[in-house]
């Protein structure tokens, strides 16, 4: 039902968050990550069966079942794709799409590919997205 008065609604800080990594997976540093579909456990982006990235890695770890990554919500710098799916300052504004673990390209390939995050800007270090 509606509030139909001011509530004191609860908040949280969503800039870190921590997740499981998936068994067997290697998380890197400074990578992009996303979510196993069927489990929610933490994989490195561009994983088949995997989700939209969620963000980037804090440290490298490699999943046992028990261990967990923190991980950052925000802008960061990826490398940009080539030919047809390299993202151009006339893209800025529209979503990327993650190609592996720290590449972005302009397409999903026919929706092969998951929602890296927003272009924020494009440079010669690579393209600048907001994850998560």
């Amino acid at each position: 039902m509606a509030s139909t008065e001011g509530r004191n609604t609860k908040r949280r800080n969503a800039d870190k968050v921590v997740g499981l990594v998936n068994t067997g997976a290697t998380i890197y540093a400074g990578t992009l990550l996303t979510r196993l579909a069927a489990s929610g456990n933490i994989v490195p982006a561009g994983t088949a069966s995997a989700g939209v990235a969620v963000g980037v890695a804090e440290e490298s770890v490699v999943g046992d079942g028990i261990k967990t990554v923190e991980y950052s919500r925000g802008c960061y710098q990826f490398k940009n794709s080539a030919s047809g799916d390299l993202i151009g300052l006339g893209d800025i504004g529209n979503t990327c799409y993650v190609v592996d673990n720290d590449t972005v390209a302009k397409t999903d390939n026919s929706a092969a590919r998951k929602a890296a995050g927003k272009i924020i800007d494009v440079d010669a270090g690579g393209v600048w997205v907001e994850v998560g």
